[in-house]
């Protein structure tokens, strides 16, 4: 019988199995199970590869049709809208040269294209016809059509297209993997998919957005391309609701909100991704930290401190030589020896444990860190406070013994939980995330530390994805996303479970028989890296803090020129209560001064005081939130600013 004849047997999600004759494609499954299925579908999923619907199945697995409003579904999705988008791009610019297009993972975007324009490069003022143009593509409902060509006539195809980037992309292709295209109508490109069966299905929510630069190669030595950002969503009612989402969001941008409200700036040519905090966000970032210090301190936590370089020596017994060394930077000589500035804070507190013989009476060890790291970032990706080279991160390292280890890390969770509501995050997206391919330790250490955090999330009742491959290298992981006003996540806090460093830095404790027992160590941060969340925390708020984290409270306006004094002298009076209260006395209209210090200056409250209320001892109080307050006692106004503070509110 020929493998033709030969049936395949596919396991649908529900557990029940259908036979089908091998070089049944995707799409035939879907119309076989359901019309309403085939229409909404993508792509197919064989046994956790995603692939696309038009091509044949060659081999029984299990399969999941994919749909267009699933995570995997809108992959292919945007991945598709991509291809379209580079055949957008060269019918209004021939001669452009094209690099790559893949679908991402981001809050703005949902893929790009990178792009040589050379010598006629595109505006944004083009962009608006580059999507009119991808709209007309899709409604030509054009087929995706997979090819597959041997090395020499790949490249040939490539050359005579001018694709000098994907020859060198051919180029770096290992020989033993196919090189394939993707075509539809006149356009081709190379391609390893997956791809929706035709440009129709697409549909008609998507979007071209944006321009930035990107360097080929992701090598700042090399030529500097454009980078066109696009996005996909299951129909034109969501691709709606994103724009009016990016509308807000442009808003809400921490690099313009931090310009206007005096916050920090990057230090630029003088050092790329390195922050200034200016007054006003450094004070927003003292209470940060202050609250943060007051709630580990509370929690059981002792806080340490360690250098910001060691060693190389330190780095090559941790593994972050061997598995993080392209994040890292060169090395410092320093009297003969290299050292490392730190990426990391871990291993400094491996060394704190291990300057004196611990007994398991001690144990659990929970040590606090606000320390700053130094990693490299690509140039080109360097965004705000979001992405930088230096930055502190809320560190924690908790040194136990395996059967503390459970309770510990629920405990982590709750500990979580509490401080992203006391900055206003009160929707989460939690992932479990295992080991990955590059790692170190048994197999056994891993599935013990993986057994541990999946128990502690089922104890917390928390809902949980499982991100296959994504935990750190030496353990794996709970990552926590926080979604903020605009729907977006944010990847902040994580929780990781070790049994390797202990085992390379050869740690040890005096357990109750006696004996040298091995810790386990748990890695974690609760806001991640400051400057990230801070970054997060003004988009959230849209640079409007709440009272107990603005840098101003209030702002007390005299009406004229004779209650500059009287307002003044509150000021202080308020001030030396603790409350951070400054006095506008200048000679602007009232008004005026409500709507700058409210809205433009986003302070969460001003006090009018004119000729009734130096007489009765009062302010008349308006809330950037609730308006007009009305008159009240100077107490009563520094108790409800106190009340605002203490209640974090």
């Amino acid at each position: 019988m020929s493998s033709l004849a030969t049936p395949i047997r596919l396991t649908l999600p529900d557990g029940s199995v259908r036979e089908y004759a091998a070089g049944t494609t995707g799409l035939q499954v879907a119309e076989s199970i359901g019309k309403g299925l085939a229409k909404a579908a993508v792509g197919i999923e064989l046994d956790g590869e995603v692939q696309s619907l038009q091509l044949p199945i060659a081999r029984s697995a299990r399969i999941r049709i994919l749909t267009r409003d699933s995570k995997e579904g809108l992959e292919v999705l945007r991945h598709s809208a991509a291809h379209v988008l580079a055949d957008a791009v060269k019918r209004i610019r021939p001669q452009a040269k094209l690099w790559k297009g893949p679908p991402v993972d981001d809050p703005r975007y949902g893929f790009y294209y990178d792009i040589d324009f050379g010598d006629q490069p595109i505006t944004q003022d083009e962009l608006p016809r580059l999507e009119q143009l991808m709209h007309e593509i899709v409604q030509q409902d054009v087929p995706f059509v997979l090819e597959s060509l041997p090395r020499d006539e790949a490249r040939a195809l490539m050359a005579r297209h001018g694709e000098d980037y994907k020859v060198a992309t051919i180029d770096k292709i290992p020989t033993d993997q196919p090189i394939t295209f993707y075509r539809s109508g006149g356009f081709v490109d190379l391609c390893k998919g997956p791809h929706v069966p035709s440009t129709g299905r697409i549909g008609q929510g998507i979007a071209v957005l944006a321009l930035a630069g990107a360097y080929f190669g992701d090598d700042a030595h090399n030529r500097m391309l454009t980078r066109i950002y696009g996005h996909a969503f299951a129909d034109k009612k969501a691709m709606d609701a994103h724009r009016h989402n990016l509308e807000e969001a442009q808003k809400r941008d921490h690099r313009r909100l931090g310009v206007d409200l005096d916050l920090f700036s990057t230090m630029g040519d003088l050092g790329a991704g390195l922050i200034l905090w200016h007054p006003k966000g450094g004070f927003v970032r003292h209470k940060m930290e202050e609250y943060w210090r007051q709630a580990h301190l509370r929690g059981g936590y002792d806080i340490v401190y360690s250098p910001h370089i060691a060693k190389a020596d330190l780095w090559q017994t941790s593994g972050h030589l061997d598995f993080y060394k392209d994040s890292m930077y060169s090395g410092i000589d320093i009297d003969g020896a290299e050292y490392r500035l730190k990426p990391m804070n871990c291993p400094f507190h491996v060394q704190i444990f291990k300057q004196k013989r611990r007994s398991y009476r001690e144990l659990p060890f929970r040590w606090a860190e606000l320390g700053t790291v130094y990693r490299y970032e690509n140039q080109g990706s360097l965004h705000g406070l979001l992405r930088v080279r230096g930055f502190t991160q809320d560190d924690a390292h908790l040194f136990l013994r395996e059967d503390q280890v459970e309770a510990e890390i629920e405990r982590c969770l709750r500990f979580v939980i509490d401080m992203l509501r006391a900055f206003g995050f009160h929707e989460y997206e939690m992932n479990l995330s295992t080991r990955p391919a590059k790692s170190v330790g048994s197999d056994a250490s891993w599935q013990k530390a993986t057994a541990a955090l999946r128990r502690a999330l089922e104890a917390v009742g928390l809902p949980y994805a499982v991100d296959e491959g994504g935990g750190a290298f030496y353990g794996p992981k709970i990552d926590v996303k926080i979604k903020d006003t605009l729907g977006r996540t944010w990847q902040c806090s994580t929780i990781q479970c070790d049994f390797n460093l202990p085992e390379r830095f050869d740690m040890t404790y005096i357990d109750a028989n006696g004996q040298k027992a091995r810790p386990v160590m748990v890695h974690r941060a609760l806001l991640g890296s400051l400057e990230r969340f801070f970054g997060v925390l003004v988009e959230h708020h849209g640079g409007a803090f709440p009272a107990w984290l603005a840098p101003v409270q209030a702002v007390l306006l005299a009406v004229g020129e004779r209650h500059a004094e009287p307002v003044r002298r509150l000021a202080a009076e308020l001030r030396g209560r603790d409350l951070r209260v400054d006095a506008d006395d200048s000679n602007e209209k009232i008004g005026h001064k409500i709507r700058h210090h409210l809205f433009q200056e986003k302070v969460p409250f001003v006090a009018v005081v004119g000729d009734q209320e130096v007489a009765n001892g009062t302010v008349t109080v308006r809330s950037r939130v609730d308006g007009d307050l009305g008159a009240m006692p100077v107490a009563a106004f520094a108790e409800l600013l106190g009340r605002l503070v203490a209640e974090r509110s």
